[in-house]
């Protein structure tokens, strides 16, 4: 008897269908066994997510290197190992002059602000005060919703924020504990990451070989192509994103920290630190790090505080529209609509990591839906260029008589094919 292959893909097909089921079924209504399995995974793997992101971060440091000082190429190891040998060296002497200048004056600002609370404090009730004796009838209104409600008032304070008070300080003494060792974690797998990083920089090219040949044995020529491709513009976009973004925020909290000492603003090192940091996050960003620190510099003085939003107004448009465009570039193809979407969508999954992910997540499946509608228009004969498809029935590049003419800057420029002769994408 000859055995039939279709049986067997049937009871693989049903028997993935059913594991399927189940595994959704236990992650949205039981106790998601399997999420609870691959966190501990990512736990222990987490040395090596973060040797893989540094490799990737140093990638174009260190074949600048070897360019630089082996032009004619060489053999054996040393020319890898002297590029990334300095590569690391220029990373460390970096974060050396950076945290030497600014711990200091970050520390010395953390004592001050401490220290002026008390102060501040006074002002703000001072503040109330003057409004108050200024509008009677706001005092007023204001008496007889405190005499309303201080019995709901007292109530609360003793049957609510005592008893959640005292579990609050317990969970942060037992929780100082476990923040102290989860420090010691992120160290150690910093130095393995350190370690994995070197590993994966002297031999990224063995690595990009190994899984070019297992995409080319899984699957056929055409299929491992396209798939190829596809990895490789991914790349584009997250390595033009994560790498630009990351010079730009510097270099703004840079040209923040010059300002603001040129300005005398109070907490010069501080609110610099906070403007670069939030800074990583597109479009949202700017203002969620200039809010707190225009409230700090409003307790010291009112009118640095003006001066300081201009300040910051100032920056942001020299950022948008002189250096992120020149060191982003189109990295990412997504009109700002798309860029809105992609943080609310990610920030509401993953938080702050989500909101800075996001755009070149959703850029990539962006690319790729693009890509697709424009492989499966040019099968069906139709034209890929959505000017097009602007009237009710699309015509074709023949029934026009010509190339349809490129749309208007900032409008539908994502969605023009980068493959055809005739369309010049921005």
């Amino acid at each position: 008897m000859r055995f039939d292959k279709k049986y067997l893909y049937w009871g693989l097909t049903a028997f993935a269908v059913i594991c399927g089921v189940l595994v959704f079924y236990d992650t949205v209504f039981q106790h998601s066994v399997l999420l609870l399995y691959l966190n501990k995974l990512v736990d222990i793997l987490a040395p090596v997510f973060y040797g893989f992101f540094m490799a990737y971060l140093l990638t174009p440091i260190v074949n600048w290197f070897e360019r630089k000082i082996f032009p004619k190429g060489g053999k054996g190891i040393w020319p890898r190992a002297t590029s990334i040998f300095l590569s690391w060296v220029l990373v460390v002497a970096g974060l050396y002059v950076l945290l030497s200048i600014l711990l200091p004056q970050l520390y010395e600002s953390i004592l001050t602000l401490a220290g002026n609370a008390e102060s501040y404090y006074r002002n703000v009730v001072q503040w109330i005060q003057r409004f108050l004796e200024d509008n009677p009838t706001a005092k007023n209104w204001l008496t007889n919703l405190v005499q309303d409600y201080y019995e709901d008032a007292v109530a609360w304070l003793r049957n609510t924020l005592l008893p959640q008070a005292q579990a609050l300080i317990t969970s942060f003494t037992s929780g100082l504990v476990g923040g102290v060792m989860d420090f010691f974690t992120f160290l150690t797998n910093l130095l393995v990451g350190i370690i994995v990083s070197v590993y994966l920089l002297a031999t990224k090219e063995q690595f990009a070989a190994t899984g070019c040949k297992l995409t080319y044995a899984l699957f056929n020529e055409k299929r491992a192509a396209w798939l190829i491709r596809g990895v490789k513009a991914v790349d584009h976009i997250f390595s033009g994103f994560f790498r630009g973004k990351l010079l730009d925020s510097l270099i703004v909290g840079i040209l923040c920290f010059i300002f603001s000492s040129i300005f005398q603003f109070p907490y010069a090192p501080l609110i610099s630190v906070v403007v670069a940091v939030t800074d990583l996050i597109p479009f949202f960003g700017p203002f969620l790090g200039a809010i707190p620190s225009a409230f700090l510099i409003l307790l010291d003085s009112p009118i640095k505080c003006l001066y300081f939003i201009i300040m910051i107004i100032v920056l942001q448009q020299l950022d948008g529209n002189v250096l992120a465009p020149k060191i982003l570039g189109d990295s990412t193809g997504l009109s700002s609509f798309w860029v809105i979407v992609a943080i609310l969508v990610g920030g509401g999954l993953w938080g702050i990591l989500g909101m800075f992910i996001g755009v070149p997540t959703f850029a990539c499946i962006y690319t790729g839906i693009r890509k697709f509608s424009e492989w499966r228009l040019e099968k069906k004969g139709l034209p890929i260029h959505s000017y097009n498809y602007r009237t009710h029935k699309p015509l074709t590049d023949q029934q026009l008589g010509k190339t349809p003419p490129a749309p208007a800057e900032g409008v539908e420029k994502a969605e023009q094919s980068d493959e055809t002769e005739n369309s010049k994408r921005p």
